[in-house]
């Protein structure tokens, strides 16, 4: 298993801010988004290990235990340690998911998540993460020796087996949660992800038009159950960036590249929104920066999926890289002219 630098996937330092790390990771997501390079597998394969990166770094529990890991790391493997023998219960301290013990609720690893529905069920499109991240916050009490994943097919004897060898001493929370990842347009459309027990039941969730990052899906009775109870599964949702726009609450932003001359002169531009294409009336003499206001077409208001934001169109002019010797001519006329 090669180690993983997420600071240098990001092209940030360690001791870089929340903001820094977001704002290096939007910018990133926007350049390898797969809507922007259709088709491109090192571009698709790029995205997914930027937003591996930003799960862990955008996360402050998820972040210190990366950072801890990565010095014990490089002193294991530099004594010639194998991955399936670095001692994951010592280092981690606990069970994976980061339980809380005197409350009923306990966030889901991604691997206990998989062994939990079999595997897939709750991944947004963009794919899985690496066997890296997967070791390092999932596997913690959670696999077998040599790598092993008693989920995909395999069978629970016990709570003890689906949370780590831990239950026991801690009963697994009731309530649990999970992260999931949509889509700007799935977000706007809403959509559907299927989960699947290792028994082969199945349950369909839902997820509603206009959810925005941290939106919670519940899924009644399906978290985890002692004595005869049954707790509610929570899906967390984060939207991902988007290569167009971007979002602020139910509003969504987005730049508009327009020539010089319509710019000067004025005329009728074509604007994408999210969907569907509308006619955009630039004034004559706009300025770069203008921003446009345009109604009722930005994200699905999440309590009233009927009425929308709006989206805010700004202005960037371009000038022409290169003039031809007629067009100096003409443009030296025009500044005497002025």
């Amino acid at each position: 298993m090669e180690y993983k630098d997420y600071y240098k996937t990001l092209g940030v330092k360690k001791d870089a801010g929340a903001d820094e790390i977001k704002k290096a990771y939007r910018k990133l997501a926007r350049k390898h988004h797969p809507d922007v390079n259709k088709g491109d597998k090192a571009s698709e394969d790029k995205f997914k290990e930027i937003n591996e990166a930003y799960e862990v770094l955008s996360d402050e529990d998820k972040r210190a235990k990366y950072d801890r890991f990565g010095a014990e790391w490089q002193q294991f493997s530099g004594a010639g340690g194998r991955p399936q023998d670095f001692n994951w219960g010592a280092w981690g301290g606990g069970q994976p998911g980061g339980s809380q013990t005197g409350g009923q609720y306990r966030t889901v690893s991604p691997e206990e998540f998989e062994q939990m529905f079999g595997g897939g069920g709750g991944r947004s499109s963009g794919g899985g993460f690496s066997d890296f991240f997967e070791t390092l916050f999932g596997a913690m009490g959670g696999r077998q020796a040599g790598g092993a994943r008693s989920g995909f097919g395999g069978s629970f004897s016990s709570a003890d087996d689906l949370f780590g060898g831990r239950a026991a001493a801690s009963p697994p929370m009731l309530d649990q949660e999970h992260p999931i990842q949509v889509s700007l347009e799935e977000a706007f459309h809403g959509t559907s992800r299927t989960l699947q027990w290792e028994n082969g039941k199945r349950v369909d969730a839902r997820i509603p038009r206009g959810v925005r990052t941290g939106s919670k899906v519940r899924l009644s009775g399906q978290g985890g159950a002692t004595d005869g109870r049954a707790g509610d599964l929570y899906l967390k949702v984060e939207v991902l960036p988007h290569a167009v726009y971007e979002r602020d609450g139910d509003d969504l932003r987005m730049t508009l590249p327009v020539d010089l001359f319509t710019a000067l002169l004025g005329g009728k531009v074509s604007v994408q929104a999210i969907d569907k294409s509308v006619n955009l009336t630039i004034p004559e003499g706009t300025r770069n920066g203008k921003v446009f206001r345009l109604n009722g077409l930005g994200m699905p208001k999440l309590r009233k999926p009927d009425e929308r934001g709006d989206l805010y169109v700004t202005v960037a002019v371009e000038l022409p890289s290169k003039l031809s010797e007629e067009e100096k001519r003409v443009v030296q006329e025009w500044r005497e002219l002025r």
